[in-house]
């Protein structure tokens, strides 16, 4: 269902800011507050903050007279369930109850809604949003219960201590005295807030929605009923449709441009040249379509990439095979790999480009206003992406106003660090407003341009090797990682890349978990000259593909059990070694299989997340088909079990689509050969296998889940294989034959 907002009639070019876009409804007097920020910027706290009869004091939480709370959220939710979980820590911590609660996604301000684990910068990203807001939004909820049960003390004249609430009610027993929270709010609203840091949160025992199972989600009906507004969704009087036509190549650019063409077309408004490509502006979407292919382009290739997959996995391997830039070094992995008595085990991995493919494909809106430019989009990167934006439409930052909208998926897709959608639809609106155009433009990515769009998962190399005491134990692991960079040129490089390494390279190799005495890990990064970006679970997608098979090939050169090694090597990391028991005891680990049947597991931690995943396969006719996956998570103390179980789930499909389907790659030439879901394809529902999740109970602070359902499934695949066959295949999508 496709809602329509409406445009204020006072200026058919230059609306309002506070009626543009309406996200956010409020009316009457009430109550908004938040943790830590200056009653100066009290006007900009909200997007409804600027009208008049609505008191913004801070950022975070407001409640209404009408006994709604409404929690802005600094996290784009995009599927992952943020609007569920961050509202639950703030409505543990008010009383109030569920069906109260209303989630919103705060606006673009990195001062007010900075990722606490980014520094002044606001994003969602690395499965940190549960966790770097935990205690913020804990404690946002709690002053504001504080203020609330203050403000029926003086209404009441009684004392604050007396006073006890549940659901979103103050009761006070002795005097019978009863009022919602949203009565309360206007008078609460006056009050001096105590310092949130002195503020005393719940105890465990205490909590009656963190831990709760089948807490319905607040964002849940709409979808299914398709009523929420996607940034596809948005639609104002007269607005225009834009699609971009880029280059087959990458690295190609613009040259010669001929438009005359698809501007004699019918509807066709504009046809815009920009950096990478060449806009053409229509005032129906299928209009823009037709017009797109009439432009006339001579591409300048001369930067352009014309080297293919093949070609590229050669050099890679070739890579593989030299040393590297040394970015872990314990005792001498080198000189224990020369031991005579030592038996010497080698394997190279490889894995593909892979795009991110998310169920929405990009799009954006942008109009130009009498203040600067309005664009409105799924925006998991608002920091960037308002500089980026306002670069791009020859603004500064503060005229700027983006508005973050729900999207249907991202896995990384959202968050490129040059925001390349919102830079193409910002450059879209200048140019129109340049040529005398004035109207709200609308972008959209096809799926093929997102598929074929670059801004892929890196392809990767390791190549491994391994040595083994005469006694079966693992001395020595030498893991050389070959992958191009992805901090490389961006705003994280300053901190993330440190003597040459990328950080996000060799995640899951430069912390080996297992108790070996003499590792050498070295990286080489090459430029291949084609997009990457990180893709869910970012280095740990391909990292634990080769530290989990490696270390499965090692067990059986020893003539051990997979789990039993695993066992003895991980008696240093007690978290991980309790998910890979629990996997392996769900799973009957050990049990006997059928002809053409078998069980592999892995075992991996990322984003501080501890995940097992167990695999069972069945093998016929050289086709692999997974019957159940069961896995373990430890994501610390579960705030949403349904959301914790949902997203490993999803993480699991999402990696066993990669481990088995999906790959990106380029001809001999260098064009990419996938172009849509018939040949990058995903795991449907016919091939979905039965899918265990269990939840190892913590009391330690969460995590998130967002990513680390992903790392571990190609590896526990490929090693089920293996049991099932004594085939080992090294290279994804994994093939027989």
């Amino acid at each position: 269902m496709t809602r329509v907002f409406e445009r204020p009639t006072s200026s058919p070019l230059h609306p309002s800011r506070r009626t543009v876009l309406k996200v956010m409804a409020g009316a009457g007097a009430g109550l908004t507050l938040g943790i830590t920020l200056p009653q100066a910027r009290a006007q900009d706290a909200s997007p409804s903050a600027d009208d008049s009869d609505t008191f913004a004091p801070n950022a975070f939480v407001r409640v209404l007279p009408d006994n709604t709370v409404t929690v802005l959220i600094k996290h784009l939710e995009m599927g992952q369930g943020v609007f569920t979980g961050l509202t639950t820590l703030v409505a543990e911590e008010m009383d109030t109850a569920w069906e109260q609660m209303r989630p919103e996604h705060s606006p673009a301000d990195a001062k007010l809604y900075n990722n606490l684990h980014w520094g002044p910068v606001q994003g969602t990203g690395g499965s940190s949003s549960l966790a770097n807001a935990f205690e913020q939004m804990r404690r946002a909820g709690a002053v504001a219960r504080i203020l609330l049960v203050q403000a029926a003390a003086d209404a009441w004249g009684v004392p604050a201590g007396e006073i006890e609430t549940r659901d979103g009610l103050l009761r006070h027993a002795a005097s019978g005295r009863e009022a919602t929270f949203g009565a309360m709010a206007e008078r609460a609203a006056v009050l001096k807030a105590p310092d949130p840091a002195s503020v005393t949160l719940k105890s465990s025992e205490d909590f009656r929605l963190i831990g709760r199972d089948h807490l319905s989600r607040p964002d849940s009906a709409k979808k299914v009923r398709g009523q929420t507004t996607y940034a596809a969704d948005v639609r104002l009087p007269g607005m225009l449709s834009a699609l971009v036509r880029r280059p087959s190549r990458f690295g190609a650019v613009p040259g010669r441009i001929d438009g005359e063409a698809a501007l004699a077309m019918s509807g066709v408004r504009a046809v815009l040249p920009l950096p990478h490509g060449v806009a053409v502006v229509a005032e129906s979407h299928w209009q823009a379509v037709k017009a797109r292919e009439a432009i006339k382009i001579e591409w300048d290739e001369s930067g352009a990439v014309k080297t293919g997959s093949k070609a590229l996995l050669e050099q890679y391997r070739d890579l593989g095979g030299t040393s590297g830039t040394t970015f872990r070094s314990d005792g001498d992995a080198l000189a224990a790999l020369a031991e005579p008595e030592s038996q010497v085990i080698e394997a190279v991995y490889d894995v593909p480009f892979a795009a991110h493919a998310p169920m929405e494909p990009l799009s954006a809106g942008a109009m130009m206003t009498d203040t600067g430019i309005e664009v409105w989009a799924g925006a998991q990167s608002p920091t960037f992406d308002v500089l980026n934006i306002a670069a791009a439409a020859r603004l500064k930052p503060d005229q700027v106003r983006l508005r973050i909208i729900q999207a249907g998926g991202s896995f990384g897709r959202r968050a490129s660090p040059n925001s390349d959608s919102l830079v193409e639809v910002a450059a879209i609106a200048r140019g129109l407003a340049d040529q005398g155009i004035e109207a709200p433009v609308t972008l959209t990515w096809t799926r093929e341009d997102d598929i074929r769009g670059g801004y892929y998962r890196p392809m990767a190399v390791h190549a491994v090797a391994g040595a083994l005491t005469q006694d079966g134990q693992p001395s020595a692991w030498r893991h050389r990682v070959v992958t191009q960079s992805l901090l490389k040129n961006t705003p994280f490089a300053a901190t993330l890349i440190e003597d040459g390494i990328d950080r996000t390279s060799v995640e899951g190799v430069i912390d080996l978990p297992y108790a070996i005495a003499n590792v050498k890990g070295e990286l080489h990064s090459p430029e291949p000259g084609i997009p990457g970006l990180w893709w869910r679970s970012v280095g740990h997608s391909h990292t634990a593909f080769a530290v989990e098979s490696f270390i499965d090939e090692m067990a059986h050169a020893a003539g051990a059990d997979p789990l039993v090694m695993r066992r003895d090597l991980l008696q240093d990391h007690p978290r991980l070694l309790n998910v890979l028991n629990v996997a392996a005891k769900e799973a009957g680990w050990g049990l006997p299989q059928q002809e053409g049947q078998g069980q592999g597991l892995a075992v991996h931690t990322s984003f501080n997340t501890h995940v097992a995943h167990v695999a069972e396969v069945t093998v016929k006719d050289g086709a692999i088909r997974v019957d159940r996956l069961i896995c373990a998570v430890d994501c610390g103390l579960p705030v949403n079990p349904d959301v914790i179980r949902a997203q490993i789930a999803g993480g699991s499909i999402f990696g066993l689509s990669a481990a088995l389907r999906g790959r990106v790659t380029l001809d001999d030439t260098g064009l990419v050969s996938q172009s849509n879901f018939h040949d990058y394809e995903i795991i449907r529902m016919g091939g979905a296998p039965e899918i265990e999740v269990h939840i190892v109970p913590s009391t330690e602070p969460p995590t998130g889940v967002g990513e680390p359902g992903v790392p571990t499934v190609a590896p526990a695949v490929a090693n089920a294989v293996f049991a099932a066959t004594g085939k080992r295949l090294r290279s994804l999508p994994l093939r027989l034959g």
